[in-house]
C-alpha cells in the first residue's frame, strides 16, 4: 500500500516514511533497470486497462474537485494518458535500442553508439489544473525509461489525488512506484532526498525552488512551467474560425491551463469583429442549451476560493485602471464561478498583464504593425506557447522568426500538446527539458556514450608520447587534416 501519514499527530513521521520508500526504490532500481521492453510495455498496458475500467471514478473525482465536465475529463485527462501509452508502447522497443553514430577518420578502427539507461529513482510533482493527466503522463515516460518513481499529486485536488494513490497501489509495489500525498511540507521533504531526476509541473516561482533544491544533489530536472502565452490575430485571419478556437483553448477547464492563451493581440481593423465573434463563441460552446453559463454542465469551476479571489482582484485592478469588461465578469463566490471574461482597452501596466492569469479572463490589445507585437513579446519572459491566426505566410514567418517560445500553433490553440511526436516544454522561465513520447523517454534516461576500440595497434597510438620529431610531425598533420 502507498500510504503516508495525514493526521497532525503523524506529521512528525512523514519524513521517515518518505525516506523509507525512497530507500526501497533505490535498492530496487537496478532490478527495474534490467526490465525488458516487453515487461515495461506490459506495465503500461495494465495502466491503460485501469483507466478504462475505472473511467467513471476518474470522472467523479474531477467533478468533485472542481466540477469538471465528464466529456472534458475524457478529452483532457484520460485521452492524453491513453495516447501517451499507445505511442510509447508502439515505439519503446526502438527507443531502447542503442543508436549507432558515425566514426570520424581520426578514430578509424573504433565504433561508437549511444546506450539509453534509466536515470534511476525519479520524483514526479504534479499540479492541480489537470491533476490526473499531468501526474500520469510523465509516469508513462518514467516507466518506459525503466525508472522507479514517487508521484506527488496536488493537495488542492484531494479526490483525484486519492484516486491516483488507489490506482498506483493496485498496479505497483511501492518499491517501484509510490504516491506521496500531502501539502507543501511533504513536497519540501521529498525535495531534500537525492533523487536521480525530478519532473515538476507548476509555476515558474515554485520551479525555481525545485531547481534550487535539485542543485543540492546535482539532480537533473524537467520543469514544465508556464507564463503568459500570447495569441496574435492579424488582418488576414478567418475571424469566426479564430474566435471559436481561441475560446475553446482559453475557457476550457475555466482557463486553468498552462498553455491557454493568456492575452490577445488583434489587428486594430479587426478588433470589433473579433470581440463580437468571441462573444458568440462563448455562448455557443459554454452556454449551449442552458439558461446561462453558470447553469451549464459544460463549464468547470475555479479550483478554490483563494484562486477565485486572485482572479477577482485581477479583473478589479484592470477595470479601475481603465479596462472595459466586454463580456462576462459575473462571479458566484459560493461556487468559485467566474464567467468567461473578455477585457478590452487593456494596457501593459495593469496587473492582468503582469502575471500569468491561469483563469477565464482574456485581455485584448490591438496593434497596427506586427513589429509592435513581436517587440512586446520579446521584452517579456519567453512564453510556454504562442498562437498565430493568419492566412499570410509572410506574417506567420515574421512572428516565428522574431519571437521565442516553447511551442507554437498556427491557426489553432493548445493542440500541439496532444501530438506525441512533438517535444512539449518551455524555454527558460517557461520550462527546462522536454516531455511526451520519445522526448519524455530521453529526459528520464541517461544517454550514455560508448566507444569500442579494437585490440592492438590503432592509428591514435602513432601520436602517443614521447614526442619525438617524428611524432610532432604526425601530430601537426593530424591536427591539420583530421
Amino acid at each position: 500500500m502507498n500510504v503516508l501519514p495525514t493526521s497532525i499527530s503523524e506529521k512528525s513521521n512523514f519524513t521517515d516514511t518518505l525516506t523509507k520508500i525512497f530507500e526501497k526504490q533505490r535498492a530496487h532500481k537496478d532490478y527495474i533497470r534490467q526490465t525488458t521492453a516487453s515487461q515495461r510495455i506490459e506495465k503500461l498496458h495494465r495502466l491503460k486497462n485501469w483507466l478504462f475500467t475505472n473511467r467513471v471514478l476518474i470522472h467523479e473525482a474531477l467533478y468533485d474537485d472542481f466540477r469538471k465536465p465528464a466529456a472534458e475529463v475524457d478529452s483532457t485527462e484520460i485521452y492524453p494518458v491513453k495516447a501517451e501509452i499507445d505511442h510509447t508502447t508502439a515505439h519503446l522497443r526502438q527507443w531502447m535500442k542503442p543508436t549507432k553514430v558515425a566514426t570520424p577518420i581520426a578514430l578509424l578502427g573504433s565504433s561508437s553508439y549511444i546506450q539509453y539507461e534509466p536515470k534511476g529513482v525519479s520524483l514526479i510533482m504534479a499540479p492541480w489544473n489537470f491533476p490526473f493527466n499531468l501526474a500520469i503522463v510523465p509516469l508513462v515516460s518514467a516507466i518506459a525509461a525503466g525508472c522507479c518513481a514517487i508521484v506527488k499529486p496536488s493537495e488542492m485536488t484531494p479526490t483525484t489525488s486519492a484516486l491516483i494513490k488507489k490506482m498506483i497501489g493496485e498496479l505497483f509495489n511501492e518499491n517501484e512506484v509510490a504516491v506521496a500525498e500531502g501539502d507543501a511540507e511533504v513536497a519540501q521533504a521529498l525535495l531534500r532526498l537525492p533523487f536521480d531526476h525530478i519532473f515538476f509541473t507548476g509555476s515558474p516561482q515554485i520551479g525555481k525552488i525545485v531547481m534550487k533544491a535539485a542543485a543540492e544533489n546535482l539532480t537533473s530536472v524537467t520543469l514544465e512551467l508556464g507564463g503568459k502565452s500570447p495569441v496574435v490575430v492579424d488582418q488576414t485571419a478567418d475571424i469566426a474560425d479564430a474566435a471559436e478556437k481561441i475560446v475553446w483553448g482559453k475557457f476550457m477547464n475555466a482557463g486553468q491551463i498552462c498553455v491557454s492563451p493568456d492575452y490577445l493581440f488583434v489587428h486594430k481593423s479587426k478588433e470589433a469583429e473579433l470581440v463580437q465573434a468571441l462573444k458568440n463563441a462563448i455562448q455557443k460552446l459554454f452556454a449551449g442549451n442552458a439558461s446561462s453559463i453558470a447553469n451549464s454542465p459544460d463549464y468547470a469551476r475555479i479550483v478554490n476560493a483563494l484562486h477565485r479571489k486572485r482572479l477577482q482582484n485581477l479583473i478589479s485592478d484592470a477595470v479601475q485602471k481603465g479596462a472595459q469588461v466586454a463580456a462576462g465578469g459575473e462571479i458566484l463566490e459560493d461556487e468559485n464561478y467566474i464567467a468567461p471574461t473578455l477585457l478590452t482597452r487593456v494596457n501593459a501596466y495593469m496587473q492582468v498583464m503582469q502575471e500569468e492569469i491561469f483563469g477565464p479572463v482574456l485581455p485584448i490589445l490591438t496593434f497596427e504593425e506586427l513589429e509592435q507585437v513581436t517587440n512586446f513579446i520579446k521584452l517579456r519572459d519567453k512564453p510556454l506557447a504562442l498562437y498565430v491566426f493568419s492566412q499570410s505566410n509572410k506574417n506567420t514567418d515574421f512572428i516565428l522568426n522574431n519571437t521565442s517560445s516553447g511551442g507554437v500553433c498556427i491557426n489553432e490553440c493548445v493542440l500541439h500538446y496532444t501530438n506525441p511526436h512533438l517535444p512539449f516544454g518551455g524555454v527558460n522561465t517557461s520550462g527546462i527539458g522536454k516531455a511526451h513520447g520519445h522526448y519524455g523517454f530521453l529526459d528520464f534516461s541517461n544517454q550514455k556514450a560508448v566507444l569500442k576500440q579494437r585490440t592492438g595497434f590503432t592509428s591514435i597510438k602513432m601520436i602517443y608520447p614521447p614526442y619525438t620529431d617524428k611524432v610532432k610531425r604526425l601530430v601537426k598533420l593530424f591536427v591539420r587534416w583530421f
